[in-house]
């Protein structure tokens, strides 16, 4: 009977140790905007660089602005439509694109608040572009095949009476908070210099410590980044963060444990423990660079969404984690941590594509090292 007792208290012990639920504590909380929804588009990397630009309003101004994300998408439409007519029809068209293009379209338009542009045309007040790249689609590519006898020998101006109607024209001049502003002056108002913003990679077809476009569907402008050591790559996040700046996020969302469900992105190292690690600690993989770079040329790893990195927590056993800003809404009835992920290191060292920050969330020694002054 004793040995018994033993034995069960063992493996209560036991369980108790080795199958913990999570029990969350916040390490680094940077100021963020309220979660948000996508809705029915694919236009999570204008929502996700949007919040990383309001935190960074926040950061150099103090101020809480809430930006249109649909005016940078209706202006990167745009260009989208250009780049597929040059290249003659020969590249992705589609609604998607990457946290530069939100740095290059506040370069190029500015910025205006959500409250003047909300980039929604119809009665049920959610965003829909289901309809919108079939249409201008089709405009492009009976341009494209039959110069001479399209059916819309202007496609510029039949695209932005599609994307006028879809989403809205979009403003001049506005006024907000008392005064009048254009996009670009509204931009300069708020500090934000597109010049200070870099985008940092980590992949072995470049030398290290180089610049480099990486060739993945949604990169339609060329967007360049600078390559870095995995292990280098994370090392700057987390500091940056210390330091209180945030950072927008591409990252493949494609895994089984990736989960809005319970707010949860973890790598564990058996497929065994795949279910069980939504909801209790396991152990993870080891992620080096020639496994990150496997999982990227055979296509494990693919550009899927863009998100916002706000912090980190930890678990009752110390392990961190990434605060990643979603932008599927906060539905507590089918979205865990409020719309929060909470990503392991990692998950993020295996499936993070690309991140972009501002400048000065480099150490010195990388600045010098990448030629940023």
């Amino acid at each position: 009977m004793k040995h018994f007792l033993v034995t069960l208290l063992f493996i209560l012990l036991s369980t108790t140790i080795f199958s913990q639920k999570y029990e969350f504590k916040d390490v680094i909380d940077i100021e963020a905007s309220s979660v948000k929804s996508q809705d029915r588009t694919g236009t999570c990397w204008s929502f996700s660089t949007s919040s990383f630009i309001e935190s960074e309003i926040f950061r150099l101004t103090n101020k809480q602005i809430d930006i249109s994300e649909m005016y940078t998408v209706r202006n990167t439409y745009d260009n989208k439509a250009w780049n597929y007519v040059m290249r003659q029809g020969k590249s992705q068209f589609s609604e998607g694109g990457l946290a530069h293009d939100v740095i290059n379209s506040i370069r190029n338009n500015g910025l205006v608040p959500e409250i003047v542009f909300s980039g929604v045309k119809f009665e049920d007040k959610i965003y829909d572009h289901s309809r919108i790249v079939p249409k201008i689609k089709a405009v492009l590519d009976s341009f494209i095949k039959n110069d001479k006898h399209s059916k819309y020998p202007n496609w510029k101006a039949t695209t932005t009476e599609i994307l006028d109607a879809e989403i809205g024209k979009v403003p001049e001049k506005f006024n907000f908070e008392g005064k009048s502003y254009s996009p670009k002056t509204f931009a300069a108002s708020l500090k934000i210099n597109p010049d200070n913003y870099v985008t940092l990679t980590s992949f072995t077809q470049v030398p290290f410590y180089t610049k480099f476009i990486l060739n993945i569907p949604d990169n339609f402008s060329n967007g360049s980044m600078y390559n870095l050591p995995i292990d280098t790559l994370v090392t700057t996040v987390n500091n940056a963060l210390k330091n209180g700046y945030s950072i927008a996020l591409d990252v493949d969302v494609s895994e089984k444990t990736f989960s809005a469900k319970y707010g949860l992105a973890v790598l564990p190292s058996t497929a065994d423990n795949n279910e069980k690690s939504l909801t209790e600690i396991v152990p993870e993989k080891e992620v080096n660079q020639t496994y990150r770079q496997e999982e990227f040329e055979n296509y494990d790893t693919t550009d899927d969404h863009l998100m916002h990195i706000v912090g980190m927590v930890k678990d009752q056993k110390g392990n961190r984690y990434y605060k990643v800003k979603n932008s599927w809404g906060n539905n507590s009835l089918r979205v865990g941590n409020k719309g929060y992920i909470y990503m392991s290191i990692p998950y993020f060292k295996l499936k993070a594509i690309s991140v972009l920050l501002h400048k000065d969330g480099l150490s010195k020694s990388l600045k010098k090292q990448l030629n940023i002054n």
